[in-house]
């Protein structure tokens, strides 16, 4: 996991909660697994995580 990944303040909400935590910056959103917290982090831009929760709400992203 990234050095800066271990700073910041996790949390898990909603349904993103059975995935795993989620700890946001300005620059980036990183994601870990819950069963593994000092395991690795995906990290996406903030626009890339908005529009995954778009999705996964059911948006339509085609506007």
């Amino acid at each position: 996991m990234p050095a800066e990944a271990l700073a910041l303040c996790w949390w898990a909400a909603g349904a993103i909660a059975q995935h795993g935590p989620v700890a946001a910056h300005p620059q980036a959103v990183h994601i870990r697994d819950s069963k593994d917290p000092d395991g690795p982090a995906l990290t996406v831009s903030p626009a890339a995580w908005t529009r995954f929760v778009a999705f996964a709400a059911g948006a339509d992203l085609t506007a």
